[in-house]
C-alpha cells in the first residue's frame, strides 16, 4: 500500500477544519439514509463529527473510524461540548475489520479518493464490503472529474478569511496534478494569523476517479449490483453532479 501524507495534513488541520466553509447537502443525505435504515451505522472518515454528531442528534446507532488521531480528539470535544457520547475509533479503511458487520456504512466528503493506488483502492472496497452486512449497503460520494474546473483553477489561489476562538485568519488554498498520467492531486492549505505569518501548512493527495473506473473497481471486488445518483437521488446528468454511490455486497 502506498502511504501518503494526508494523515499529518488532518492531524494538524483538525482544529481549523469546523471554521472552514463546509458543504451541507451531503449531510442531510447521509442523516436521511440512516434514519430511513433503522439500523447500525459505520462512518468511514468521520473528521470531527460534521456527519457523526448530527447521526447522533438524529438518534442514530452510529459508530465512526477515521485516520487521523488528531480530528478524533477533536471529534470528541465538539461532541462533550453538546453533550454527545461518539463512539469512534482510529482505523485505516484499507485494512479495517469490524466483528458486527453494519446495516449502513458511509464513506462521506470524497474520503475514499485518498486511496492511491489500485491496490489501496481494492483493499478499501473490500474492508468496506465486509463492514457491511449481507443486506445492508455501502454508500460513498466524489466528484466526477472536471476538465473545464481544471484548466480554470488547477495552479491557482484561493484565500478564504476563517475565525477561529474569535481570532482572524487566513487559509490559501492550491491544488494541482502530482502526476496527471495518474490523475494524483496535491492540494496545499496554508494557515496565515493576522500578522500574515504561517500557522500552519499542509498537503494532502488525492486520486481523481472516473465513473467507469469505479464500476470497474466494483466488478473485481465481486458487488452484487450497485446504483449511482446525486445527492436528490436523481441519475448524474454533467460533471456538476456529485456521484453518489448505493452498493450492495456480493452475496
Amino acid at each position: 500500500m502506498e502511504s501518503d501524507d494526508s494523515t499529518d495534513y488532518y492531524d494538524a488541520w483538525a482544529q481549523v477544519y469546523d471554521a472552514e466553509t463546509m458543504p451541507t447537502q451531503d449531510v442531510s443525505y447521509y442523516v436521511d439514509r440512516a434514519v430511513d435504515v433503522g439500523g447500525r451505522v459505520l462512518e468511514v472518515g468521520c473528521g470531527t463529527g460534521r456527519i457523526d454528531l448530527e447521526l447522533l442528534r438524529a438518534g442514530v446507532d452510529a459508530d465512526g473510524i477515521d485516520l487521523a488521531a488528531g480530528m478524533l480528539d477533536q471529534l470528541r470535544e465538539n461532541a462533550a461540548a453538546d453533550g454527545l457520547d461518539p463512539n469512534v475509533w482510529q482505523a485505516d479503511m484499507r485494512t479495517f475489520t469490524v466483528s458486527d458487520p453494519y446495516d449502513l456504512v458511509i464513506v462521506p466528503f470524497r474520503a475514499f479518493l485518498h486511496n492511491l493506488t489500485i491496490e489501496d483502492q481494492l483493499a478499501a472496497l473490500r474492508s468496506l464490503l465486509d463492514a457491511t452486512a449481507d443486506d445492508g449497503e455501502l454508500v460513498l460520494n466524489f466528484y466526477a472529474p472536471d476538465c473545464e474546473f481544471v484548466v480554470e483553477n488547477y495552479g491557482t489561489e484561493e484565500v478564504e478569511a476563517v475565525a477561529i476562538d474569535g481570532e482572524q485568519y487566513r487559509v490559501l488554498h492550491r491544488a494541482d496534478f502530482e502526476d496527471d498520467v495518474e490523475g494524483i492531486v496535491r492540494g496545499e492549505k496554508v494557515l496565515f494569523d493576522e500578522n500574515d505569518d504561517v500557522v500552519v501548512s499542509e498537503s494532502y493527495r488525492l486520486k481523481s476517479v472516473t465513473k467507469r473506473e469505479f464500476e470497474l473497481l466494483l466488478r473485481l471486488v465481486g458487488a452484487s449490483s450497485w446504483e449511482v445518483t446525486n445527492f436528490d437521488g436523481d441519475p448524474p446528468t454533467s460533471v456538476e453532479d456529485e456521484l453518489v454511490w448505493s452498493i450492495r455486497p456480493s452475496s
